[in-house]
């Protein structure tokens, strides 16, 4: 999918751009498939009766307590990583990742030379109402008011980088849809909060904007642009992906986790196009840094006076 001539303008001045009907259930369908399936091992393994549908399943598990969005997550955490530590790396989410019109519309905004970038995440997001006491995870409550540049390293300070928000299930306003503050802000100071979040008092959440946009849409970001989650005040689960993709050679912000290159028109060989090779990309990075001293995500103190 090519973005025309006024959707780059207000890109670029916005720093946010909704689109409809970016992939259809040719790709949507088989993850919907794939994460399913997933699903419904883990209720085995936990001894759980396969009831309902993919939302209702996800909503009794969570309610049982167990604990499904690591091994559903399409990255490795950020605390501790272990030889065993969970997440998912299949074939329909790396078709879904390397879609041509997913990457004709990053094409359009950072150039040819496209690298899937390793800050990555499935969130699901059950009704608030059913969240447990002391849920602070952001991938399955709310979203803090954050710039994606502020959660990559400082080694990515310079990269060219989008993100790229694709909605699974329709997110609307009730079941927490995204928000954005229009424009690109200066690097504002973050803090370690329920997740890294900008700062009290440095965003004017006055001049929020929401994004609805339906299943197979897309909200697109520039890294700069401060947005939050609405919270999920529905019946049902709110589904989406984080996706990110950067001009090949820049720096990822999460140097030690693996990236590939999605789109390349000056050297096609390099273009990985086998999803078992992805899998063992994190494979090996998840035994070499179980092995090794932690690393931390991101570069906030808490210490700090802001954040006091």
């Amino acid at each position: 999918m090519r973005l025309t001539d006024d959707q780059l303008r207000f890109f670029e001045t916005q720093g946010y751009l909704v689109v409809e009907n970016v992939l259809g259930d040719d790709v949507l369908a088989p993850v919907r498939a794939e994460y399913d399936a997933l699903l419904d091992r883990m209720m085995d393994g936990w001894g759980m009766a396969r009831e309902g549908d993919f939302a209702e399943k996800v909503v009794s598990a969570y309610e049982a307590g167990h604990d499904w969005f690591q091994p559903m997550d399409i990255s490795l955490p950020g605390d501790r990583i272990e030889a065993d530590t969970p997440m998912h790396i299949g074939p329909a989410v790396f078709d879904m990742i390397t879609a041509p019109a997913l990457l004709d519309m990053v094409e359009d905004l950072i150039g040819p030379e496209l690298t899937s970038n390793p800050i990555q995440h499935v969130r699901i997001k059950p009704p608030e109402r059913k969240l447990l006491t002391g849920e602070i995870r952001a991938h399955v409550g709310g979203t803090d008011w954050h710039q994606d540049r502020a959660v990559a390293l400082e080694e990515a300070d310079q990269t060219r980088m989008v993100t790229v928000w694709l909605a699974v299930t329709d997110a609307t306003v009730e079941n927490g849809c995204l928000q954005v503050v229009p424009g690109r802000a200066d690097l504002l100071p973050h803090c370690p909060q329920r997740q890294t979040s900008i700062a009290k008092g440095f965003v004017d959440t006055d001049l929020a904007v929401p994004l609805p946009v339906k299943a197979g849409g897309a909200v697109i970001f520039h890294p700069m642009t401060p947005h939050a989650s609405l919270a999920n005040v529905s019946d049902s689960i709110r589904w989406s992906f984080d996706l990110r993709y950067n001009v090949t050679g820049d720096p990822t912000g999460r140097g030690h986790f693996p990236e590939f290159v999605a789109r390349s028109r000056q050297t096609p060989a390099s273009e990985l196009r086998d999803w078992r090779e992805w899998k063992r990309m994190w494979d090996d990075a998840r035994a070499r840094l179980a092995a090794a001293p932690h690393i931390d995500l991101h570069r906030w103190s808490a210490d700090a006076p802001v954040c006091a």
